[in-house]
């Protein structure tokens, strides 16, 4: 009789049991968690000369494989969600291409002259948009991979860097698209008077590599401003050195601008200089202050 109510008893609560196991276990996980993040964001690493990390990086190359796992993990999830990005941005392609033409009219005033071409460029616009969507992931992914090697301050400084970085990033296509494009296309297609009548491939190409390289070159004053913070670089320097950045900023125009007339390489060149210059003035806000 009493193995019966024994067994009746623990019929009765067994769910009450599960429910209590289920609690604590998630709570020990949260826990843990939590642990790992305080202990993440205050342990301060010990300072290391650059030649003794890469004497002790030869010494025990066994450590340097770790890190190299460590690499391959985070690169592989960021391709992963890269590829769920894009196949999700796939679904919307007509829309996207769609809003990309809108300054030239629209879709229907893109013509097709080849049999692959509509593919391609379906193609192109779904990674690009699946690159942009997933941007703050593969930041995020960088980020912890370089984390452990950093002090504190400069962890948080990067983790706060992650949504700001995604905020100038899509700032430098939305400047792109609102700004750039209307200014030069209407210069391009009626050049000389001769009517130009855009293939996908071509427009497609010129829209999203323009967009893509703004949006980049949008980060530089925050990637500026972070190594100032951190002491790695003053604003001093770049004032110093603001010809030969102006002439590397000419380089780097001519390299991604997608035609090779001089009209689009000064609309991307002209805001890599303002860039530039706001760099400077974030430098010279970011940089210790030295004690007078």
């Amino acid at each position: 009789m009493r193995r019966s109510t024994k067994s009746i008893w623990r019929i009765i609560t067994a769910p009450f049991r599960f429910i209590g196991w289920t609690i604590r276990r998630i709570s020990g996980w949260i826990s843990e968690i939590i642990h790992e993040i305080n202990e993440f964001f205050t342990e301060e690493i010990e300072d290391a000369p650059v030649g003794d990390a890469m004497n002790k990086a030869i010494d025990h190359p066994q450590e340097l494989l770790v890190h190299l796992d460590a690499l391959r993990k985070h690169l592989f999830r960021a391709l992963a969600f890269l590829a769920v990005t894009t196949a999700f941005s796939f679904t919307f392609n007509r829309q996207i291409i769609d809003l990309l033409s809108k300054p030239i009219g629209g879709i229907e005033s893109l013509v097709a002259i080849e049999v692959t071409e509509p593919i391609g460029t379906v193609m192109r616009v779904a990674l690009l948009s699946g690159f942009a969507l997933a941007f703050p992931y593969i930041a995020l992914e960088l980020w912890m991979f370089v984390a452990p090697g950093l002090k504190r301050r400069s962890r948080i400084y990067g983790l706060i860097a992650i949504p700001i970085a995604t905020v100038f990033f899509a700032g430098g296509m939305a400047f792109a698209y609102f700004v750039m494009l209307p200014t030069a296309l209407p210069f391009l297609l009626n050049f000389m008077g001769i009517q130009t009548i855009p293939r996908p491939s071509n427009y497609i190409k010129f829209t999203t590599g323009l967009m893509f390289w703004i949006g980049i070159a949008f980060e530089f004053p925050l990637v500026i401003f972070l190594l100032a913070k951190v002491g790695l670089i003053k604003a001093q320097t770049l004032i110093q050195q603001w010809r030969l950045a102006v002439v590397i900023i000419a380089l780097v125009s001519a390299i991604i601008t997608p035609t090779i007339d001089p009209i689009n390489m000064a609309l991307v060149m002209g805001p890599l200089i303002l860039l530039y210059f706001l760099s400077i003035l974030l430098a010279k806000i970011a940089q210790p202050r030295v004690p007078e």
